[in-house]
């Protein structure tokens, strides 16, 4: 990546040489306020314009920034959805693909980024997605997938620079192509982690009904339950949100999701509940019912599906039985509480291929053959 002189922002005089759509890098000593940016204008090689990437540090002070980073965020039009928490285990991967099947199937164009390089679940997700539409016939919709791979010299600055430079190529592939850009992350506090924290327009965290994964958001009283200050992870969001405005004024829809719900109501989820509830007044976040404790859930991984599929004995393999209904159903509400901005345009295009895949599987009338 090549780097951009001190102090020069976007739209000032830059070297001739430049050559439109390469990344350059602010060679700023301040790393809390450096700045890539890509040439997006062949004309006047000594000048602007470019477009702002991205950000190398996650505390940012420059206020020179802030104006040019707003600037390059009004130029993106996908809505980007993140699904993250720092702990592990919570679904964020099952819940990543449900979201972009539920997206899909309403016409949206979806694309699929995973930062997690390590475990890619999410990349396997659609990948045994796509082998087994290919092995059965069955149409099952696919994602733009983009996988980010994990940097591994010896510099934690050239790791974080290699790594950036992976993510806003994906970014700058599909933000003006796409409705929806969804994308999974690691169990872990990370450079990337937090960069897609700071991009996120929705951001959605899994949570078990657990202490243990409640910790990563509060502490609370081990007499009372009741919460006594917030814990790392939603110290980072709320981070990620004040940038957020700083650079666009705007705020992120943090919505919590409360995963593995049991079937009976226990003293414990009352307690987070009320947790939550608390928390949620002094964070900002709402609150969302998500996927119950289901075995269908974890069946569906080795083939790619979801329960928002078609779920036929074709394409499960077995009859689907009452548990599948209901996870469709509990799936179908949790979308709704997202309220993502699905344009109607895509609902049109999603009903139009519906019709044509119904009409693919009906016998051709005399009148289809046969002009009058």
């Amino acid at each position: 990546m090549e780097t951009l002189p001190d102090g020069v922002c976007s739209g000032q005089a830059v070297p001739g040489n430049w050559r439109p759509n390469n990344f350059y890098q602010s060679e700023s000593k301040n790393t809390d306020s450096c700045l890539t940016f890509r040439k997006i204008d062949s004309h006047n090689d000594g000048e602007g314009p470019f477009e702002v990437l991205g950000f190398c540090g996650m505390r940012i002070e420059s206020q020179a920034f802030l104006r040019a980073a707003g600037k390059a965020r009004a130029l993106r039009s996908s809505h980007v959805v993140v699904v993250a928490n720092e702990k592990g285990g919570s679904g964020k991967t099952t819940t990543a693909m449900h979201v972009v099947v539920a997206l899909l199937k309403a016409g949206q164009r979806v694309a699929a980024i995973d930062i997690d390089s390590r475990q890619k679940s999410l990349s396997r997700y659609i990948t045994n997605r796509k082998n087994w539409a290919k092995k059965t016939g069955v149409h099952l919709e696919l994602p733009d997938q983009f996988v980010i791979d994990r940097a591994n010299t010896r510099s934690v600055d050239e790791n974080e620079a290699a790594e950036f430079a992976g993510f806003a190529t994906a970014i700058t592939a599909v933000e003006h192509s796409h409705d929806f850009v969804v994308i999974d992350t690691p169990a872990s506090d990370s450079y990337l982690m937090r960069l897609a924290h700071a991009m996120a327009d929705t951001l959605i965290t899994p949570l078990n009904d657990s202490y243990v994964d409640f910790d990563v958001f509060a502490s609370v009283d081990p007499e009372n339950f009741e919460v006594t200050g917030t814990s790392h992870y939603s110290e980072m969001v709320r981070d990620a949100r004040r940038q957020r405005r700083l650079v666009e004024d705007i705020d992120t829809d943090w919505i919590v999701m409360r995963n593995r719900l049991g079937q009976l109501e226990t003293r414990n989820g009352r307690n987070i509940s009320e947790g939550l509830q608390d928390l949620s007044r002094r964070m900002s976040f709402r609150q969302a019912e998500g996927l119950a404790e289901r075995v269908v859930y974890r069946e569906m991984f080795p083939r790619g599906l979801t329960v928002l599929d078609a779920l036929t004995e074709r394409t499960l393999g077995v009859k689907p039985n009452h548990s599948h209904h209901a996870a469709n159903e509990e799936v179908t509400r949790f979308f709704a509480t997202l309220r993502l901005p699905i344009d109607e345009r895509g609902k049109r295009r999603a009903a139009a291929r519906a019709e044509w895949f119904r009409s693919s599987r009906r016998p051709l009338d005399r009148c289809d053959i046969i002009g009058e």
